[in-house]
């Protein structure tokens, strides 16, 4: 990759048109139970279609949805909004499966669509590993095989499943992406398998938007305390489409918990928001503050680092209009910083050279 970029978009979402685009990627059994069952979507409702918030007006070209392909991504994403590189991030509902044989085929289905419809059209694309986090066996095997491939440069899970992330259970998948130098990313998302929010089941759409926040608090309190970074050291893990501005409050009540309860976990060893500093990312799409350059300024002193945050357009949801998704208020420097110094300490793999190598259905390379 040539050095001389303008800017990592850490954000972009590639939208599968429908169950017959994976098709080809099935094994037999599989397709064939696509047929008899009549399966035609694992649509999560995390992103309703048709919501405002799941893409922009003017994204959307007069047809429900956008980022139908590879062509629309250059021209909105890379030509449109000054991005050199893109992070495709596939948010489809192979997660929702119950069978956990089901889910595994699917996603592997899903990463093998996204490699061959996506990265194989445009060597500035790059993409996340969706992995099938109701089985970690096949988790860890999903990471791997599609690590053979360095255009895949992250692992993704969605914020809500089933456990905390930080559960012991979990560690086998981050011993090994920490091995391959792999980020975690944690989208905002649900698979379902609980209530949203800490109440019970909201009535409307707009409380399971807001309620994500309180997803990504409960996961990295989960990760910081569990002992995930303790373990490993080297493991990054990014918040997508988290928000930005509620982590230094958050930051600030857990830190003052911890000092009082600290004996429960002693191998948390230092304050969370130096643990967050040396292993969290966040992206800044959807930023969560007033079009005020003053107090996004305030908001951005009070993370105490420059390092924390990636620069992302979310494309296509609707969280900023116009050609600029960076907030007001930001100086060159850190505007910088977030564009492409953060996202390649993060994403080590961005390094590397665009390759196309055959995934075999077993692991590997064929």
């Amino acid at each position: 990759m040539s050095p001389i970029i303008s800017a990592i978009d850490c954000d972009v979402h590639p939208t599968l048109p429908g169950m017959k685009a994976l098709l080809p990627y099935l094994e037999p059994v599989w397709r064939d139970m696509v047929e008899v069952r009549g399966i035609d979507s694992f649509e999560s409702a995390s992103y309703p279609p048709h919501a405002p918030l799941s893409a922009r007006p003017d994204w959307r070209d007069g047809r429900v949805r956008a980022g139908m392909n590879a062509p629309e991504i250059r021209t909105k994403v890379l030509e449109g909004l000054g991005a050199d590189v893109a992070i495709l991030n596939c948010i489809y509902g192979v997660q929702l499966a119950l069978n956990e044989d089901m889910g595994n085929a699917f996603t592997r289905a899903l990463n093998d669509w996204v490699r061959a419809e996506w990265l194989d059209h445009d060597p500035r694309l790059r993409a996340s590993i969706v992995l099938p986090m109701h089985n970690v066996e096949h988790a860890c095997d999903e990471l791997e095989r599609c690590a053979a491939d360095p255009r895949f440069v992250q692992a993704l899970m969605l914020c809500m499943g089933e456990v905390p992330l930080g559960r012991r259970s979990y560690w086998p998948l981050y011993a090994k992406a920490e091995k391959l130098g792999i980020p975690i990313g944690v989208h905002a998302g649900s698979s379902f398998r609980h209530p949203v929010t800490s109440l019970g089941w909201p009535s409307f759409y707009m409380e399971d938007y807001a309620a994500q926040s309180q997803g990504f608090q409960s996961q990295l309190t989960s990760l910081i305390t569990e002992g995930v970074f303790a373990k490993h050291p080297g493991l990054k893990v990014v918040l997508i489409e988290s928000g930005v501005t509620w982590l230094p409050g958050y930051m600030w009540r857990l830190s003052k918990f911890w000092r009082g309860l600290r004996f429960e976990v002693p191998w948390v060893d230092r304050p969370p928001l130096e643990i967050v500093r040396d292993h969290v990312r966040l992206t800044i799409q959807p930023f969560d503050a007033p079009e005020n350059q003053e107090i996004v300024t305030q908001l951005i002193d009070q993370l105490q680092s420059d390092d924390l945050l990636l620069y992302s357009s979310d494309y296509p949801h609707w969280h900023f209009d116009g050609d600029d998704a960076m907030p007001p208020g930001v100086s060159p420097a850190l505007a910088r910083k977030i564009r492409i110094d953060n996202p390649l300490a993060t994403y080590g793999r961005l390094s590397a050279p665009a390759q196309s190598p055959t995934l075999s259905r077993n692991g590997g390379l064929a």
